[in-house]
C-alpha cells in the first residue's frame, strides 16, 4: 500500500496545533530573548542574568499540577480549552504588565513577575500537549509534532526580532504590550477549536490521577527501561539548551547592537526553524523517529561548533547569520520535533497530561537548572570555552540511542 503523502495530512485540526504551537511558545522566547535584552540594556551583569533562570523552575516541575488539570474543568468550554483559554488570556495581561516595571527599582516585583508568566506558560503547555495528542490520530502525531515544534520556534520572531527592534525606538512598555498582544490569536483559536473525545473515563478523583500515569510508565517495561528513557530526555538537547542560554548576552559582549540581533540573527533564525521543522516532519514520516533521533541529534550537536567560530572571529553580521541559522534549522528545528515525537509515542493516551507534562518537564531540566550556571561557567572560562564545552555535552544521549531508539527500527511508526 503506497503510504499518503504528507500534505494530505494538513486539516483542521492540524492548523489549530499551529496556532496553539505559537501561542505556547510565545511567553518562554518573551522571557529568555526580550526579558534578557531589556534587563542586559538596565545593568544586569552575566551572573544575575543567568540566575534568573531559576525563576523559572514552573517549567521542570508542571508534571506536579498537571493531574489537576487532568481531573478539573474551570471554564464551561470543556476540560482542555477551559484551562488553555485562562492561562492565555492571563499571560496576555502579564506578559503586558511585567514591561511597566522599572528593572532598576522594582527588581523584586520583576523577579515574581517572571515566576507567574513561567508557571502559567507551563501550565498552558500541560494542556495544548494533551489537546495535540488527544485531537489528532494516531498517523497524525509525527507531523502534528514537527507543525508544534515549528510553530513554537516561529513565535521567537516576535520577541527576539520585532520586540528587539521595537526596543531601539520605543519605550519598553510598549514594547511588552505589543509582544503579549500575540497571545491573542490563539487565544481566538481555543474559542473557535473542538473539544478533544475523551479516551477512556476521565480521572474521577485525585488518586487516579496522580498514581495511574507514573504506575503505567514505570510498569510498561520496567525500572530500568523507564529511567533510561527519563535519563535521555534530560540529555538530548542539554549541549545545545546550554549554548543558547545566554544567546542575546554572548551577541552583546561580542559587539552586536539589538538591532542587528534582531534583522541578522533572529529573523534568519526564525526561517531557518520553520524550515528545520517542515523537514523534520517530511523527514520522520519517512525514517520513522528512531532515525531522526540519530540524524538529527548530530545535527545540533554540529551547529554549536557554529558559536565557537563567532566567539572567534567576532561582530561580522553575515556570520551570525549564518550560525544562528543553522542552529535554528538543526536544534529547534529538526532535534526538537524528534523529542517531541519520542516522548508523545511513549504515552499512554489514557493519561495523556500527566506523562507528556512528565517528560517534557525533564526535558526543560537543563534549561531551567544548569542554565542558571552559565552565567558562572562563562564568567570562568570565556564564551569560546564555554561552546567546547556545550559540544561535548551535546553527545551523552547519543550514546544511549542503541537502547532507546536502535537505529535498525528506525521504519517503526510515527
Amino acid at each position: 500500500m503506497t503510504a499518503k503523502p504528507w500534505y494530505s495530512y494538513l486539516n483542521g485540526r492540524t492548523v489549530s496545533i499551529l496556532f496553539l504551537g505559537f501561542s505556547s511558545g510565545l511567553p518562554l522566547y518573551t522571557l529568555i530573548y526580550l526579558m534578557q535584552a531589556w534587563l542586559a540594556k538596565a545593568g544586569l551583569d552575566v551572573k544575575a542574568l543567568g540566575l534568573f533562570g531559576l525563576a523559572m523552575f514552573p517549567y521542570t516541575f508542571k508534571f506536579l499540577w498537571a493531574p489537576l488539570m487532568d481531573r478539573y474543568t474551570v471554564l464551561p468550554l470543556g476540560r482542555r480549552r477551559g484551562w488553555m483559554a485562562l492561562t492565555q488570556l492571563a499571560l496576555f495581561l502579564f506578559i503586558g504588565g511585567m514591561g511597566m516595571l522599572d528593572p532598576k527599582l522594582e527588581l523584586q516585583l520583576i523577579v515574581v513577575a517572571v515566576f507567574v508568566i513561567a508557571f502559567l506558560s507551563a501550565s498552558q503547555d500541560v494542556v495544548i500537549d494533551a489537546y495535540r495528542r488527544e485531537i489528532l490520530a494516531e498517523e497524525e502525531q509525527g507531523l502534528g509534532a514537527a507543525i508544534i515544534v515549528n510553530a513554537y520556534k516561529a513565535s521567537s520572531l516576535i520577541p527576539s526580532a520585532l520586540g528587539l527592534v521595537m526596543a531601539d525606538s520605543q519605550p519598553w512598555q510598549i514594547v511588552f504590550w505589543a509582544v503579549a498582544a500575540f497571545m491573542l490569536p490563539g487565544f481566538v483559536c481555543t474559542l473557535l477549536a473542538k473539544e478533544p473525545v475523551v479516551y477512556g473515563s476521565p480521572p474521577k478523583n485525585l488518586q487516579e490521577a496522580v498514581v495511574l500515569p507514573f504506575r503505567e510508565f514505570v510498569l510498561r517495561d520496567g525500572w530500568k527501561q523507564a529511567l533510561f528513557i527519563i535519563a535521555f530526555i534530560l540529555l538530548y538537547k542539554i549541549g545545545d539548551t546550554m549554548s543558547t542560554a545566554l544567546a542575546t548576552k554572548f551577541f552583546l559582549d561580542i559587539g552586536f547592537t539589538t538591532k542587528q540581533i534582531g534583522l541578522a540573527a533572529n529573523a534568519t533564525g526564525w526561517w531557518a526553524a520553520l524550515a528545520g521543522g517542515a523537514v523534520a516532519g517530511i523527514w520522520m514520516i519517512r525514517l520513522g523517529i528512531n532515525r531522526a533521533l540519530w540524524v538529527f541529534g548530530v545535527l545540533q550537536a554540529l551547529a554549536i561548533l557554529g558559536f565557537v567560530w563567532l566567539a572567534k572571529v567576532g561582530p561580522d553580521p553575515l556570520l551570525l547569520s549564518a550560525v544562528y541559522g543553522f542552529e535554528a534549522f538543526a536544534s529547534p528545528g529538526l532535534g526538537a520535533a524528534a523529542l517531541v515525537a519520542f516522548m508523545s509515542r511513549a504515552t499512554d493516551p489514557r493519561y495523556t497530561a500527566t506523562q507528556y507534562a512528565l517528560f517534557s518537564s525533564l526535558a526543560a531540566v537543563p534549561r531551567t537548572f544548569i542554565n542558571s550556571s552559565v552565567g558562572y561557567i562563562v564568567a570562568e572560562t570565556g564564551w569560546f570555552w564555554f561552546f567546547i564545552v556545550c559540544f561535548i555535552l551535546a553527545f551523552p544521549a547519543m550514546m544511549m540511542l542503541p537502547k532507546i531508539a536502535p537505529w535498525n527500527s528506525g521504519h517503526e511508526k510515527t
